[in-house]
């Protein structure tokens, strides 16, 4: 059991300082391979005790994938897994060769027959991600921390072809090195030194992301800097036991910042846009503008009730002047008729529901037809939370065409806890959705790979502006705003709007919404004076 302390956390997440990597465990951390794997065991063993109960004569006991699996195969090397769940059953077999056919009765046999099960379900069905796992190496990544994945299977880089995720990662350490390499499988830790071997770092400075009780042990026995527990089956206890030092049911609220929280807001962490003017022209040299705007707390403040975020007169005239000269788009996770009412400008590119629906000038228009699917269980979804959290005083559901959003602002803080699970109980009766984080809201929205970042890419490409003679802007203050600033890391600038006490991807800050029309005004003037200068 873990004796460490768990570094200091709050709502938004972990306050780590100086990590330089993270070393990700693949099945049920980055993929929903967990489950693929589980039933291919079933099948495997359940064949194979099934024939050996008829021909000795006994009662036939099936592999529970509950228990037997998280047990005995779990993490484990194939043909470990193999040997522990038989010696569990009393069943002792040669090991064999691993060139053993998957019919030859060898510990090596099984696990050759396992692994074709599981490549025959991995052709057939491909592979599902975690998003909010996919998410936070992406942040990471962007932040400089080096990442690994470390799996026993022999399949990882297979599954992470399959899965588009190659790029995300430093360094792959799978099955193929165990046996390469003469490696322990976990519970230890050799899969993991090894991956802090080839990234260059101390493991003391780096973090494991295991689900499997064997990997969290590894990463324990390892002397990693902290190890984190990602709980998909109800094991939270089980895993704490193991050596993690967080345990979280998913990583999705999962906020690194490599830099204490109080240092975000200094000037040298960082720095404040309307301070570097002329950088800013420097960045715009020979370049045209395109900018991308969140509404609510970056257009207008945040307030108690979604419908009293008004946009100002003056911040309409600045936007319309700033839409004269360049490229404007508003990125909400409002619905894009909402949006569009309230900032009544016609002239923009209107984004809404995290941009599952955009409209524009010119016909512009795109809908994500994958989204349109999920109507239906959105609204019973947005049905059942506005029944189930009406005694909750302070709740606002807010029911959305793509999305459900749930506001607590105005809720006491000990009412929270009992919102939330409620949340998470809808969530679980509508697995085609999955819950993201703002300020002081949950939101249920369709699981599908699409964001802001990618409905910002997809408006750039369709007005012709993703070549390197555009300088896209995007100017956020909430959590959903990261994927934004991501996307547009390596070419564009992200601002983030209010005190950055979190990890972000933004390049600038702006204290608050009368900063970002100064910001336009003077963007507007400079664009005004180069078309005439």
């Amino acid at each position: 059991m873990s004796d460490r302390e768990c570094p200091q956390c709050d709502d938004a997440g972990l306050r780590i300082d100086d990590f330089d990597a993270a070393v990700f465990d693949l099945d049920g951390v980055v993929t929903r391979t967990a489950r693929v794997h589980a039933a291919s065991w079933k099948r495997l063993f359940d064949e194979y005790l099934r024939k050996r109960a008829e021909n000795l004569g006994e009662p036939f006991r099936p592999f529970e994938t509950e228990s037997d699996y998280r047990q005995y195969v779990d993490g484990k090397p194939r043909y470990d897994g193999v040997a522990s769940f038989l010696k569990a059953r009393g069943i002792v077999l040669p090991w064999g060769d691993p060139s053993d056919p998957p019919d030859r009765e060898t510990v090596c046999g099984l696990g050759n027959g396992k692994n074709q099960y599981f490549r025959d379900s991995l052709e057939k069905d491909g592979v599902d991600v975690f998003d909010s796992t996919v998410a936070l190496i992406r942040r990471l990544r962007n932040r400089s921390v080096k990442t690994a994945l470390v799996s026993s299977s022999r399949n990882a880089r297979s599954v992470l072809d399959a899965a588009g995720l190659t790029d995300l990662f430093d360094v792959c350490i799978d099955g193929n090195d165990v046996a390469r390499l003469g490696l322990k499988g976990k519970p230890h830790p050799d899969l993991f030194l090894k991956a802090a071997r080839d990234l260059d770092v101390e493991p003391g400075r780096a973090m494991v992301l295991e689900d499997a009780i064997s990997g969290v042990q590894a990463g324990y026995a390892g002397g990693f800097g902290l190890v984190i527990g990602v709980d998909r089956a109800d094991q939270a206890a089980a895993l704490h036991e193991g050596g993690a030092d967080l345990v979280l049911p998913d990583l999705a609220a999962l906020h690194v910042r490599t830099r204490p929280a109080a240092a975000w807001c200094a000037a040298d962490a960082l720095p404040r846009i309307l301070d570097r003017p002329a950088a800013i022209e420097q960045e715009l040299n020979g370049k045209r503008a395109a900018v991308f705007l969140d509404y609510d707390g970056t257009l207008t403040p945040i307030v108690a009730r979604p419908e009293l975020a008004v946009l100002s007169e003056d911040m309409r005239a600045t936007v319309k002047t700033l839409a004269g000269l360049c490229t404007v788009a508003i990125i909400s996770g409002r619905d894009r008729a909402d949006v569009e009412r309230l900032v009544e400008l016609e002239e923009l590119v209107y984004a809404g529901s995290h941009g599952f629906d955009i409209s524009g000038p010119d016909g512009l228009k795109v809908q994500h037809e994958e989204g349109a699917a999920f109507a239906s269980v959105v609204r019973r979804t947005a049905e059942r939370l506005t029944e189930t959290l009406a005694p909750v005083q302070g709740a606002i559901v807010e029911p959305k065409r793509f999305a459900v959003a749930v506001h607590y602002r105005q809720v006491a803080e000990g009412d929270v806890p009992h919102l939330e699970a409620a949340v998470d109980q809808a969530l679980d009766e509508a697995p085609e959705l999955r819950k993201t984080y703002g300020k002081k809201v949950f939101e249920l929205r369709p699981r599908l790979d699409w964001d802001k970042g990618k409905a910002v890419l997809w408006v750039l490409e369709a007005l012709g502006l993703d070549g390197p003679g555009v300088l896209p802007f995007y100017l956020g203050d909430d959590t959903t705003d990261e994927d934004a600033f991501a996307a547009l890391a390596e070419r564009g600038l992200g601002i983030l709007v209010g005190c950055p006490a979190r990890e972000t991807a933004a390049r600038y800050v702006l204290d608050r919404p009368a900063d970002v029309q100064r910001f336009l005004r003077n963007l507007a003037t400079t664009l005004e004076d180069r078309r005439h200068g």
